[in-house]
């Protein structure tokens, strides 16, 4: 059966329920004659007794609430026993106080207890061999371990015990915190590679048939050859986008597939061919330099590359003057992508969110590349230097 919640560990009811418990034991060796002295002096009336009895009683009621009072009163009655007699309950119940004291009390209370109830057992030692004359009164030393020393050890284990449980539990707790952050930076981090993938595989085909629809709009008397050309560049850059997007939507349907990063490539370096010719159908003159022998890149350079790629040569649609290069250099131990394009005077173009260059500058960063983005000699330079992890 579980006992009343007054009685839990810790609640001042168990502490009272000790304390009368150690009373009513000591009334019963009081009653069976085994009380009140050890050792008997009939000089002294047994009802005298009775007070340190009750005294140490309610010392180890205090021994929560008040750990200091509690082995204050419980030694001053200790030594009003002695004084009288030494009565055995007394003695045992006082045993209770000084372990309390030790498990409740500040560190300080335990180390001056150990160091007391030491000095106090040499002593007993010392005055049992000198007053009674042999060795055999080195016993009164013993008497003193056993009441003093031994419940202040046993309170230290306790307490030291208590307090690595305490220091662990803590040590878990924060623990569990910092798991939790991480899960929290983790579930950020994909939430931006999300976005990143998002703005790539939407904004640029928006990018051409935005483009492609002002176009047909602020250009009049465009002949039906004309209007015709435009549309199937919207039509084709819409499917194209449809299409990635349902892919990387599939992606992250699939159990265990949210992460971004690590989906199976559906775009790669390779691909920049098909790439540049939708750009170039849109509007926009490039040439494409290749140096060193192309070959197979890991998964997640294969994507940042091409990515980094598309995203340049968009905003060289959107914000250049119709032309740009692109260069694609192979190396042994990274892939360098440089795209450059004359700046459009006036600033005048469709406009960003700026998102652009910030999620380039991720992808080169999270693959430990360098990433680079700037006018330079009055035209407009992408460079990525994405590393392959060949050639050391």
């Amino acid at each position: 059966m579980r006992p009343p919640p007054w009685l839990d560990s810790g609640t001042l009811g168990r502490d009272l329920v000790l304390a009368g418990a150690s009373l009513a034991g000591g009334l019963v060796l009081y009653a069976l004659g085994w009380q009140p002295q050890v050792r008997p002096n009939t000089e002294v009336p047994s009802a005298l007794f009775l007070p340190p009895l009750v005294a140490v009683c309610v010392a180890v009621g205090l021994r929560r609430v008040a750990p200091r009072a509690s082995l204050a009163v419980g030694t001053g009655a200790l030594v009003v026993d002695t004084a009288l007699g030494s009565s055995l309950g007394t003695v045992l119940v006082y045993t209770q106080v000084l372990y309390d004291a030790c498990v409740y009390g500040p560190p300080r209370l335990w180390r001056w207890l150990l160091r007391i109830t030491v000095a106090l057992s040499l002593v007993g030692v010392v005055v049992g061999v000198l007053g009674f004359g042999q060795w055999r009164g080195a016993a009164l030393g013993v008497l003193v371990v056993l009441a003093g020393v031994l419940p202040v050890l046993t309170g230290i284990s306790v307490r030291q015990y208590r307090d690595q449980a305490a220091a662990e539990r803590t040590r878990a707790e924060q623990t569990a915190r910092l798991v939790e952050l991480d899960r929290r930076q983790a579930v950020s981090a994909e939430r931006a590679r999300m976005a990143r993938e998002l703005h790539d595989v939407v904004a640029n085909h928006l990018s051409a048939v935005a483009i492609h629809a002002t176009a047909v709009l602020s250009v009049p008397g465009l002949d039906r050859g004309q209007v015709e050309s435009a549309l199937r560049v919207i039509r084709e850059s819409s499917v194209q986008g449809l299409a990635e997007m349902r892919q990387m939507i599939e992606v992250l349907r699939e159990p265990g597939g949210g992460s971004v990063g690590a989906e199976v490539v559906t775009a790669r370096l390779a691909e920049a061919d098909g790439l540049v010719e939708r750009v170039r159908a849109a509007g926009l003159a490039v040439q494409v330099r290749t140096d060193g022998t192309p070959s197979a890149l890991p998964v997640g350079v294969d994507l940042a590359a091409y990515r980094i790629v598309q995203e340049s040569l968009t905003n060289a649609l959107k914000h250049g003057t119709g032309e740009a290069e692109l260069t694609i250099a192979y190396r042994p131990a990274e892939v360098v992508l440089t795209v450059e394009n004359p700046v459009r005077r006036g600033g005048a173009g469709l406009p960003g969110a700026g998102a652009g260059l910030i999620g380039m500058r991720e992808r080169a960063t999270l693959l430990a590349g360098r990433f680079t983005a700037g006018p330079l000699d009055g035209r407009w330079q992408v460079r990525a230097a994405l590393p392959t992890g060949e050639g050391g």
